[in-house]
Parts: C-alpha cells; structure tokens; sequence
C-alpha cells in the first residue's frame, strides 16, 4: 500500500469482503445461520463459489470477518463521541463520575438490536466471537479512565473490567437470545442498577 491507498488486489478484495458481509447479513435477517449456504451467499452477493473460496475456507471464517465489520462499525459509530467525554472523566468529582451511564449504553444497545441477528449467529459460534470486542471502545474511552481516577492499579483494573464486562456480556447475550423483547430503555437501567455501587463513586 503506498501513500495510504489501496493498490488495486487489495481494493478488490475488500470490495468484495464487504460484499459477502454484506449478503451474510441480508441472509440473517431472513434465516437461521446454520441453514445458510455457500450457494446464497454468493448469488447475494453476485460472486461465484470459486471467489467465497478463495477468501474463506468456510462459512464460520466469513462469520468472524462480518462480526468484526459490524464490530469496526459499533466502535467507529461511537469512538468519537466516547472520546469527547475524556475531558469530563479527567476533571469531574469523583462523586460525580458514572461508570455506565444512558449516555453511550442507550447507542450500543440500540446497535446491537438493529443487527440482533449477527449477534444470534455469534452466540451460536462462540469460538468465532470474543466477549472484548463488544466493549473495546468502552473500555478505551470509558470504563479503563473511571477506573484510573479511582485508583485503581492496572493489575487489579484487569480484574475489575472482567468481572464488569463479563456481566454486562451475560446480560446483553441473554437479551439477544429473548428476541430483544425488552426495550433498550429496561435493559439499561438494569445494567445501570446492577454497576450502582460505582454509578456512587463508592470503590469495590
């Protein structure tokens, strides 16, 4: 890649990543993942079958490639908007700092409910989604800064961002696997009610 471009193989092939992603997840909305064929993905996205398998060796590999696009997508959607707070984290009484708040929960969940079927398709191939990349932006931007002003050390901050993350994954997981029948308002306030020792500043 010279002067930050694409040369012209690499352009094409993420032309036609983002087509199959793209058909992966119009499938989705129509089916079940574990129903879905080389054949549809294909004819969606208008590649042939030798194309799908000179970029992926099976249907879970295009799985994790369109997980990780929604996931790119998620975090550069709210990257920015994270970032702005970093002045507020950094100057802001303790007392006043909010380790989750509607402010950017409300966005996410909202995300994950308009593409609850990539996420379905992901609980049902856990081995191709990482729990971390649903909060990477959080964490960078919001939870790990909290933490910091707290006091918290960076060995004992790991442990604390687990057990964190873990829950709010659980939660959020079981939600997807329900059809998302609960509004996004319920479940954050749940997940806010579940973190309020910390929504007080008061430290674990």
């Amino acid at each position: 890649m010279e002067g930050g471009k694409l040369n012209k193989s690499q352009s094409k092939y993420y032309n036609t990543a983002c087509l199959m992603n793209e058909a992966l997840i119009a499938l989705l909305e129509k089916k079940n993942y574990e129903y879905i064929t080389v054949k549809e993905i294909c004819e969606r996205a208008g590649v042939n079958r030798s194309t799908f398998y000179l970029h992926y060796e099976t249907i879970d590999d295009l799985l994790l490639e369109t997980i990780e696009y929604i996931m790119g997508q998620m975090n550069g959607k709210f990257s920015e908007k994270l970032r702005m707070g970093r002045n507020k984290i950094a100057n802001a009484p303790l007392d006043e700092l909010m380790l989750i708040t509607p402010h950017y929960l409300l966005p996410y969940l909202s995300f994950v409910k308009e593409n609850k079927r990539i996420f379905t398709a992901a609980i049902s191939q856990p081995s191709v989604f990482r729990t971390n990349q649903m909060f990477d932006a959080l964490n960078k931007d919001v939870f790990s800064p909290i933490l910091s002003r707290y006091g918290i050390t960076e060995s004992d901050k790991e442990y604390t961002l687990i057990f964190y993350i873990t829950g709010m994954y659980s939660v959020i997981m079981a939600w997807i696997k329900n059809g998302c029948k609960e509004t996004v308002e319920h479940i954050a306030k749940l997940l806010i009610d579940f973190v309020r020792p910390y929504q007080r500043g008061e430290p674990l």
